[in-house]
């Protein structure tokens, strides 16, 4: 015990451990973090939400640290509601007046926004569709006609940079021509823009709208194809990574080790036995069979994590630590303690297991990356849960939607680089560790 403090404290002057520690300290924290402040139910919520919770996003849009490295300022999502806009009503007789909704907005960005979306409401008494008009007016003054009678009931979104007769008209698609400059060809005009909707209505009735000018930039992570914040998934990849990890280690590396120290005791059939499960071990395939039950069974993540555990309690790692154990047991105090009538069980749990237990410890260290890997592997190939936003996953919507091809990097490059934070954080911990407990990699 005083040996192992001993060494404990020569943990100063290893710079890796250090700095693994310290990667290991920032994704602990983060973890900490993000259950706290999105707990997992409500984490899921919002994950598999639709356009109710994501609708304000634009879809792509890149991390905005990425906007300190253009020399352009990439435009934000602009919001504008009929509250902070104007409503101008007109009486045409005792049943019906004319109703007029601007939405003024400033666009000052140096590049076109991604896409245009108008989403309109009309409170009435009756279930007759109300025809509206909406027009676009641009700081010179010039009105453009966006759609002349229009049929809504109660709700209705109109996606402008979707609209085929307008892209005809214009030549463009009309998030480029509306804004574009008549001066400067090919870039935004800045100034103040106004969309007008212009309804006849029953005298009763109400009108409200909501213009939407999606940006090219949004949060600090940026968005997917369904304009759900990927900071969601990337947080939460952080305790799901670390909690499969360490749960699967402590699984399989922990009881690998107890068996592999009681089959070295009492050795004969218990020995003989755990040696056969070794072997049959070795030569199953995990991988393949964990997609053979993803795909016909289930791919919850607990699924996952119980059979990884069950694969790995019977590994190769037994025949390492069996060596260890039978080189320990030829020790005096062994032969001393049976002779006091110290029992087997106490012999294994209180004098063979702790003597070699600083050998495990860098060995579980190295290994949570292996089953972080494993988890993110299955997401990957599409057998990841499908309820959990994970790392893995993410890179899996990247590749299905052709990020790469696309020019969305931030997509993969971002789940990416945690998933290697991870791996180098826990190897340079296990490293050192192993460089410490173990005699033959100890230096003077």
């Amino acid at each position: 015990m005083r040996d192992f403090r001993k060494r404990l404290k020569e943990l100063r002057r290893y710079p890796t451990l250090v700095a693994g520690l310290t990667l290991l300290a920032i994704l602990v924290g983060v973890s900490i973090y993000t259950v706290i402040a999105i707990p997992y139910a409500e984490a899921i919520r919002i994950w598999r939400a639709g356009s109710e919770v994501w609708g304000d996003n634009p879809r792509h849009a890149r991390p905005l640290y990425l906007d300190f490295f253009t020399s352009d300022r990439l435009p934000r999502t602009i919001i504008v509601t009929s509250e902070e806009g104007s409503v101008h009503v007109e009486t045409l007789d005792d049943d019906r007046i004319i109703m007029e909704v601007v939405l003024p907005f400033h666009f000052d960005y140096d590049r076109f926004p991604r896409e245009l979306q108008v989403a309109t409401w009309v409170t009435k008494e009756d279930d007759v569709r109300t025809p509206y008009s909406i027009f676009w007016e641009t700081p010179a003054q010039e009105r453009i006609v966006l759609q002349e009678d229009r049929l809504i009931r109660t709700s209705d979104i109109y996606r402008i940079s979707q609209d085929r007769d307008l892209i005809s008209r214009l030549r463009a698609p009309p998030h480029r021509g509306l804004l574009d400059d008549p001066d400067d060809p090919g870039n935004p005009q800045v100034g103040d823009y106004r969309l007008v909707l212009r309804a006849e209505l029953p005298r009763d009735s109400e009108m409200s709208a909501r213009l939407r000018v999606y940006g090219q930039v949004e949060g600090l992570f940026g968005t997917d194809h369904r304009r759900r914040d990927l900071g969601v998934a990337l947080l939460w990849g952080a305790p799901i990574a670390l909690m499969f990890g360490v749960l699967a280690a402590v699984g399989a590396q922990v009881s690998t080790f107890v068996l592999g120290a009681i089959g070295t005791w009492f050795g004969g059939k218990l020995d003989a036995v755990f040696h056969r499960l070794v072997e049959l071990t070795m030569i199953l395939p995990m991988l393949p069979i964990l997609i053979v039950i993803g795909h016909l069974y289930s791919r919850s993540i607990w699924v996952m994590l119980g059979l990884v555990i069950l694969l790995n309690v019977f590994s190769a790692s037994m025949k390492v630590y069996r060596a260890m154990f039978l080189q320990a047991k030829e020790a005096p105090y062994f032969e001393a303690a049976q002779s006091y009538g110290v029992g087997n069980w106490r012999i294994v749990f209180r004098y063979l297991l702790p003597r070699l237990a600083p050998i495990l410890l860098p060995q579980f260290v190295q290994i949570i990356p292996t089953f972080v890997f494993l988890e993110a592997s299955l997401a990957v190939l599409g057998l990841g849960d499908p309820h959990i936003p994970t790392w893995g996953k993410v890179i899996f919507d990247a590749r299905v939607n052709d990020a790469l091809l696309a020019g969305h990097y931030y997509w993969l490059v971002q789940p990416a680089i945690l998933l290697m934070m991870m791996g180098i954080s826990f190897a340079l911990v296990g490293f050192t560790l192993d460089r410490i407990f173990n005699p033959r990699l100890r230096t003077v």
